[in-house]
């Protein structure tokens, strides 16, 4: 939300987010169940008091018909007299058989109540109230012997003071609810606004163009702070993709300045010098040689830019990897038999790999030719052989190339694996400081590593790629005898 906008604004921009609209229609579903459990508690309640009414009812009326069959109408009179007179909500009332009463606390019913035997419910008034408004009442009239009436009843007070209750429990819990619930939802509405709002706050300083800004994470572990996490993750590659821009463009403009600057100059000497044609071809083909190299260069970068912003990808296929590295090592072989270096491979069956075998060769060419450029033998020296390892450790397959040579101190280890860096004991070889960069970047791509160690003396160079996982292969029958 804006700063500054009116409260009418503010109220309707937060009524119009998810999260509101979420809390709400929690809100709906909690009040539905709540108003269904209240609902079903109060229909088994009525269903409980109105079965309680009638079983009472009946076991009265069966004892009294009882007392009526042992000691006559005086009998029973009396019990319902005595009965009567006890406070309570029961009714009784025994007449003739033409309605006229004899005893009871039941004083007025409306006409031919008493001639309807049964059970149901009717208005009534009783003896010592005739005057105020009737009541209503569960009543069963009995036939006794001789055409007399036994009506015995119970008020409907209760039940009538329970469905209140009930009511004003309804109208008490949704109101509650009600009011919770809103007051739950602006809360959530506005915490979960309050952080949108700091991401978006980051997006605008990001458009804005400073790569620095980072969305704020709340240390609570929820789905928004996994959402920053994956942003901050992202911001983090871009803004590693940029610095790489920004350093190849650097990188470029710096040692490519000299090659062209070469050419420029062979080409100017060519036409002050040159007086024959031999001469003329002579300076066209170090030209030819020298664009070759400015080729060369422009392809490793272009190659390193697709590998690091992933858009080799569509290449990737399940090959064996202990195949490629056999192939490299063959091509290399007649390579260091003229470098008078002897070449140990030692390759492992069955590294089953997911990616580009042809990237995966070029770094493991790139590998061996920075070993036979940098550790052969000086003059008069005895020639170690460089080892070309390729074996399965736990689920990675490691491809390790070793030479005896100078080596890289530890310290320039890191720097070495980017663009056009070369230490000063390399300058005097060929070379454009991009092999170790492409194959780091070849290793990245297939969510593996390189990594650079000692071999005392020497480099020892690591290339770690996950293995494929391979299916559960079913089990081979035993042969019978």
């Amino acid at each position: 939300m804006s700063r500054g906008a009116s409260p009418l604004s503010a109220l309707g921009a937060l009524v119009r987010t998810t999260a509101f609209k979420l809390s709400f229609a929690y809100l709906l579903v909690f009040a539905l169940f709540a108003f269904v459990a209240l609902g079903y508690v109060a229909w088994n309640a009525q269903r409980l008091l109105s079965d309680q009414f009638t079983s009472t009812i009946d076991a009265e009326i069966n004892g009294l018909a009882e007392q009526y069959r042992m000691g006559g109408l005086r009998r029973l009179v009396n019990i319902v007299e005595r009965r009567s007179r006890a406070p309570g909500a029961s009714l009784y009332l025994v007449t003739t058989g033409t309605g006229e009463k004899i005893a009871g606390n039941v004083g007025a019913l409306p006409s031919g109540v008493i001639d309807q035997p049964g059970q149901f419910e009717t208005d009534y008034a009783r003896t010592e109230d005739t005057d105020a408004p009737p009541s209503h009442a569960l009543v069963r009239v009995y036939l006794l012997p001789g055409g007399f009436r036994l009506l015995v009843g119970r008020d409907m007070e209760e039940s009538a003071r329970l469905r209140d209750v009930i009511r004003r429990a309804f109208g008490y819990s949704l109101l509650f609810i009600g009011v919770l619930g809103c007051g739950g939802a602006w809360f959530i509405t506005r915490r979960v606004l309050k952080r949108i709002d700091d991401m978006t706050e980051t997006t605008r300083v990001i458009m804005a163009g400073d790569l620095s800004g980072r969305v704020k994470v709340a240390g609570t572990g929820d789905e928004l702070d996994r959402l920053a996490n994956n942003l901050n993750n992202m911001l983090e590659r871009i803004d590693e993709l940029m610095n790489g821009m920004r350093e190849v463009s650097d990188n470029i403009a710096h040692d490519l300045k000299t090659p062209l600057t070469r050419m420029r100059n062979k080409a100017d000497e060519a036409l002050r010098l040159a007086k024959t044609p031999d001469e003329l071809r002579v300076a066209l083909e170090a030209n030819i040689e020298e664009s070759d190299n400015l080729i060369r260069i422009f392809n490793a970068l272009l190659m390193i830019a697709r590998l690091e912003a992933g858009n080799a990808r569509e290449g990737l296929s399940d090959f064996d990897g202990a195949e490629a590295v056999r192939d490299v090592a063959e091509l290399y072989e007649a390579l260091a038999e003229d470098a008078g270096v002897p070449l140990d491979v030692q390759v492992q069956d069955d590294l089953p790999l997911h990616g580009s075998r042809e990237l995966l060769g070029q770094a493991v060419a790139n590998l061996l030719d920075n070993a036979l450029k940098y550790g052969a033998p000086a003059e008069g020296e005895t020639a170690q052989p460089i080892t070309v390892t390729a074996r399965r450790d736990g689920g990675d397959m490691e491809i390790i190339v070793a030479d005896s040579g100078a080596g890289i101190p530890e310290a320039e280890r890191s720097h070495v694996l980017e663009r056009f860096v070369r230490l000063e004991t390399a300058r005097s070889r060929p070379g454009f400081g991009l092999g170790l960069s492409l194959a780091a970047a070849v290793a990245r791509l297939h969510g593996g590593l390189l990594r650079l160690e000692d071999n005392a003396p020497g480099l020892r160079a690591v290339l770690v790629l996950p293995l494929r996982k391979m299916p559960d292969q079913p089990p081979v029958p035993a042969l019978s005898a």
